[in-house]
């Protein structure tokens, strides 16, 4: 785990507590409006739409109960009706009301002058970037939900035979077939945990259960001297979605900085679309001729990322 990360944790803790209180969002009432905050939230997706009490509380991630307990307070405001669901007579359907379309004007007027306040405080760049960041932000949060009950950790000798199977698992699916080239074909694959043991290498597995998921790795490139290379990075398709690709590609960023690398090298094929997006959006620009001598002729883009103190 990179060592800067408890400390930034802590700072990013402290700010959102900050933002959380400023918003007034521990406060009984938002605003001056007759709402809760989760009344207030409830409202505005109601406002988008007709969901069951179910899918609401999906929506505003919350459990079910907190979300039925916001529905009856709609409705006995009368900002909310409810009926049976014809798809599901056990469960209800919540619509907003005339008066409660009214209520979401004002709560919206509210909420509006309130952020414009605040833009007013900053120039349009730092507003740019404020919702650059802000979407990273809440996109980090929703992987780390997706990511509990799975655990990051350091490969093991234990580990050999089933992250070997994942790797070939996956390798089949994109056709990334081993007389083809490409890593499938090492003859280290059953033994990662020893190649990968060394002070300036490391491979990381992903397990749930005991069972392994997944994992990636980091370690000199052949043939060139103070550059490494990201290496084996294949997930099950349980894993995908979850951000654990992104995950890895930092924790090894971190790791090869961490040892002094100039440089991160990395080979894949078109096959593989997301994963050359995520390394273009990680920094990694596109080279003409590969570097080094990794032995998989046949990964046609190769991608180099600098890692020079900025």
């Amino acid at each position: 785990m990179n060592q800067a990360q408890p400390k930034s944790a802590s700072q990013l803790r402290r700010l959102s507590r900050q933002l959380i209180r400023q918003l007034g969002l521990l406060d009984a009432a938002c605003g001056n409006q007759p709402l809760s905050p989760v009344q207030a939230h409830a409202l505005i997706e109601l406002g988008e739409s007709t969901y069951a009490i179910k899918q609401l509380a999906i929506l505003l991630n919350i459990d079910k109960s907190n979300a039925s307990r916001a529905v009856s307070h709609l409705v006995d405001k009368g900002f909310a009706t409810t009926q049976a669901n014809p798809r599901d007579n056990r469960s209800l359907v919540v619509q907003i009301s005339a008066k409660g379309k009214k209520q979401l004007l004002k709560l919206n007027q509210q909420q509006n002058q309130q952020f414009s306040d605040i833009l007013a405080q900053l120039p349009k760049e730092h507003i740019s970037d404020l919702e650059i960041s802000l979407a990273r932000y809440n996109k980090a949060v929703m992987h780390s939900k997706c990511q509990q009950g799975y655990k990051v950790r350091s490969i093991s000798k234990q580990d050999n035979a089933q992250i070997a199977q994942v790797i070939r698992q996956v390798s089949a699916e994109y056709g990334l077939t081993a007389d083809k080239g490409y890593g499938v074909a090492d003859k280290t694959l059953d033994s990662l945990s020893e190649v990968y043991q060394h002070d300036n290498a490391h491979y990381w597995i992903i397990e749930r259960d005991g069972k392994v998921l997944g994992g990636a790795g980091i370690a000199p490139l052949a043939g060139q001297t103070g550059i490494c290379e990201l290496q084996k990075m294949y997930f099950a398709s349980e894993l995908r979605g979850k951000g654990f690709a992104r995950r890895l590609a930092l924790e090894a960023i971190a790791f090869a900085q961490a040892q002094q690398y100039s440089a991160c090298y990395l080979e894949t094929t078109a096959n593989l679309i997301e994963a050359i997006k995520l390394y273009e959006s990680l920094g990694f620009t596109h080279l003409d001729a590969p570097l080094g001598n990794t032995g998989h002729d046949a990964c046609e883009i190769t991608m180099l990322k600098s890692l020079a103190p900025s």
